[in-house]
């Protein structure tokens, strides 16, 4: 059958190859399988989505010898909330119910010099899960942590600081059925080598995330990674030579 090959770039930096590729080049494809992650029997229908957070806390810059008391320390804001968020569940693994989803402060950068109280810090952060309306609840609650914080840490003269957010989607959450046609095929190919699929949903981001928002509905298949994202990552060759069959079979539509 017809065949398009996708090589998108820059995947661990919120998907930005499949998500600003000009899919109109690929040819319309009706079925796509991406391969990332562990074994040739993985299946994976269905990621979580990712809001990207930039926050920018704004103090107020005194000597912190002479005068500390005149100044606003953005650090001293950004450390009332973030321990806000911890001790009140909404940082790291968030549970709460029925509902589920993770946040990191993942960047800090700030500050001058010991003797100057800081006046501005900006921060990373992501706030990840299935489903939409509770990731915009978590980052709600961001928000809500930095500006009481920057309410609470005055100077003498009680004026506090400011913080201003920059929220970017980096991906949406899907889910495909079992019963979707790309789902199917992908399947047909494990059975053709006796191989049993496990079926997943994930909470990383694939660019099957944005493939199957822009219309590609898209399967991901294990290709023998290990301890992804750390120094001991490895590669099992017998899986990864698997999957390239897997991947044959498929470009050959069951032929």
């Amino acid at each position: 059958p017809p065949l398009t090959f996708f090589w998108s770039v820059q995947e661990e930096t919120a998907l930005t190859g499949s998500r600003f590729a000009n899919v109109q080049l690929l040819g319309r494809p009706r079925l796509a399988f991406n391969w990332d992650g562990g074994r040739p029997r993985d299946l994976t229908i269905g990621a979580t989505g990712d809001y990207q957070l930039k926050i920018l806390v704004e103090g107020l810059a005194s000597h912190a010898g002479g005068h500390p008391e005149d100044g606003i320390s953005a650090i001293a804001i950004a450390a009332r909330a973030i321990a806000d968020l911890d001790q009140n569940g909404w940082h790291g693994l968030i549970l709460k119910g029925r509902q589920r989803g993770t946040s990191n402060v993942g960047i800090i950068s700030g500050g001058a010099a010991t003797n100057v109280v800081s006046d501005r810090l900006s921060l990373s952060a992501e706030a990840r899960s299935h489903d939409s309306s509770f990731r915009r609840r978590i980052v709600a609650e961001y928000r809500k942590a930095f500006e009481r914080a920057a309410r609470q840490v005055k100077n003498k003269r009680g004026r506090c600081g400011r913080v201003r957010f920059h929220l970017d989607l980096a991906y949406e959450s899907f889910e495909l059925d079992r019963t979707d046609p790309v789902v199917l095929e992908a399947a047909r190919s494990l059975a053709k080598f006796k191989i049993a699929p496990r079926y997943r949903i994930v909470n990383g981001g694939l660019d099957a995330n944005w493939l199957t928002a822009r219309g590609i509905p898209t399967v991901s298949l294990g290709c023998g990674q290990r301890r992804a994202h750390t120094v001991k990552e490895y590669l099992v060759a017998d899986e990864f030579f698997q999957a390239c069959r897997i991947a044959l079979e498929l470009a050959m539509g069951g032929s």
